[in-house]
């Protein structure tokens, strides 16, 4: 870090550092079992520490009764309820891991990360005011035959679909079940068994195969960014942090909760992200710590009342994911008297660089961030194909971005060959990204990958092309995606369709036929080229250097119809 006392302050508390993640409900449990641990914004509940750790024993001993046990993998399609909370750590403290998938995958999509992972239990929502779930699952449970409990989140029990169990009848035991556990020691017997290095946590990213990945985190990587945010970042036991991001991604599940848990603050949480309740909770909670990615700081901006909103509480706002202007950080400054940033990855289990807490503007815009010692960044050559970590280059000079240390992700879950190609035989982490270090923190230089960024997730070109091909078969020639910039959504995707002679194409179409993909998946815009003039470069593959020239060319003209840079597009 910059501050080289912060520096051997993350040395110390490592030195300190408990072996589970759920270790620290128990401790605060006892060392303040009156305090706030998590504020329900959406149901006005409100969960002390004791409580807290009260649920997840119960939980655990619930798992434990099924026939669970340390290694068995739970997956979940929930929004951040307390209870997948309770559930979550509840899995790690008897070694079970749990993976949160993101709620607006698609059949095929849940099907394709549940195959990966073959968990024993599925935890997922049914049917809500806002969408049916239930007919993706039912075509998912003819096929995943390995999962031995669908528990359906669901109140109604006319809803309660065939072959799942209502969460309330999943739970109608549990006191008997927590009491029986409590005599046995079943629950503590399971906790000795899981150790720091155990992998607890699933979450799915894109990678350099364009497909997403099951990267295993496990507590100690996680624990250990902990630190490094909440040192890095100066957040402390009287803070109340904003929880509004899927819990399906590391910026909700190891860094705005997991941090906010391991040192003693309140978690404010929200089901789902929306830009007007987070200001609301911000104002009625008095939220002092806020991390986003940058369109959702632009949509809680673009509110007509957003100047209603008394923040004041605010003391410091966090971004992450994506590159964003000067002005962007100057109304960032405005909304906190303190901001922060630094690079985030899944495989670092979160951040793994921070600016200065009093850095300005103009500092914040020229660097991302320090490393710490504990997860030391490295500027290298590209992996040797032996497999072993390429030379490491000289400060200033630009290269491959990599990280090593105790908070690196233990590999992709049954992907040997993907593992390889990220993590050298020394345990360096290959990023995929380019930049280079200096007394200034990092600076990037450019993407080895051809990443499209929508909304802070992760979307590979190959996947979006391959579905366009294949449902469009017959009519398209050729497609290509590329992201462009995006005032609200920071980039956004723009399709490029090139139909078949004589086939007969529309953007409309196209659009369509993106119905059944994840919506951060799907185009902004389509632009049809007509057959023979699609861009190649000299060795005839798509140029897509070309196509984000163009796609510059179509953002301003759609800039000045009045139809781009929308919170819907």
């Amino acid at each position: 870090m910059k501050d080289p006392k912060k520096d051997q302050l993350c040395v110390e508390k490592y030195k300190e550092l408990l072996p589970n993640l759920a270790d620290y409900v128990e401790y605060y449990a006892k060392k303040k079992p009156k305090a706030l641990a998590i504020i329900e914004h959406n149901t006005g509940e409100k969960v002390t520490w004791k409580q807290f750790n009260t649920s997840v024993s119960a939980f655990a001993a619930k798992l434990l009764s099924i026939g669970l046990k340390k290694g068995d993998i739970v997956a979940t399609s929930l929004p951040l309820l307390k209870e997948h909370i309770y559930l979550m750590y509840a899995c790690y403290r008897i070694g079970v891991i749990i993976a949160p998938l993101d709620l607006r995958l698609k059949t095929k999509e849940i099907q394709y990360c549940l195959d990966r992972m073959k968990p024993k239990a599925y935890f997922f929502l049914g049917k809500t005011p806002v969408a049916d779930f239930r007919p993706m699952i039912a075509e998912v449970m003819k096929t995943s035959l390995y999962v031995q409990y669908w528990v359906q989140f669901q109140k109604e029990p006319e809803f309660i679909m065939e072959g799942a169990i209502g969460v309330a009848d999943f739970v109608k035991d549990i006191k008997k079940v927590f009491i029986k556990s409590l005599i046995t020691g079943s629950v503590k017997r399971a906790r000795k068994k899981v150790q720091k290095r155990d992998a607890c946590l699933i979450i799915f990213t894109t990678g350099s195969t364009g497909s997403p990945k099951p990267a295993l985190l496990c507590h100690e990587g996680i624990l250990v960014q902990n630190i490094g945010l909440a040192i890095g970042f100066e957040l402390n036991e009287n803070d109340r942090f904003l929880v509004n991001l899927p819990p399906s991604h590391v910026g909700c599940t190891t860094e705005q909760l997991a941090t906010t848990i391991f040192g003693g603050g309140t978690s404010v949480i929200l089901h789902i992200f929306d830009p007007r309740i987070s200001l609301e909770a911000i104002q009625t909670h008095k939220v002092t710590c806020l991390g986003q990615i940058p369109a959702l700081f632009n949509m809680e901006w673009l509110l007509p009342n957003y100047k209603d909103y008394d923040l004041s509480s605010l003391r410091f706002a966090i971004y992450g994911g994506q590159a964003v202007s000067r002005e962007f950080l100057v109304k960032m400054k405005s909304m906190a008297p303190r901001i922060g940033t630094g690079l985030g990855l899944t495989e670092t289990s979160g951040f793994c660089t921070y600016t200065d807490v009093d850095a300005d503007v103009d500092e914040i815009v020229q660097g991302i961030g320090y490393d710490m010692p504990l997860c030391p960044i490295s500027i290298r050559e590209p992996m040797n194909a032996d497999g072993r970590a390429g030379r490491e280059k000289s400060k200033g000079e630009i290269g491959e971005i990599c990280f090593s240390g105790p908070q690196i992700f233990s590999g992709y879950l049954n992907d040997p060959d993907n593992t390889k190609k990220t993590l050298s035989k020394e345990g360096i982490c290959y990023t995929g990204d380019l930049g280079y270090y200096d007394e200034k923190g990092l600076h990037f230089a450019g993407r080895s990958k051809l990443v499209i960024k929508p909304k802070g997730y992760q979307v590979y070109p190959d996947d979006v092309e391959h579905h366009i091909s294949d449902k469009l078969k017959g009519k398209v020639n050729m497609v290509a995606v590329v992201g462009a910039e995006h005032n609200i959504f920071s980039e956004a995707i723009i399709a490029f369709v090139e139909p078949l002679q004589g086939a007969d194409v529309t953007p409309e179409d196209v659009m369509k036929a993106c119905d059944d993909i994840s919506a951060y998946s799907r185009p902004s815009h389509v632009e049809i080229v007509k057959p023979g003039q699609f861009p190649l470069n000299r060795v005839a593959k798509t140029d897509y250097v070309l196509l984000k020239e163009e796609a510059k060319k179509i953002v301003e003209r759609l800039r000045g119809e009045g139809k781009w840079d929308k919170a819907k597009q």
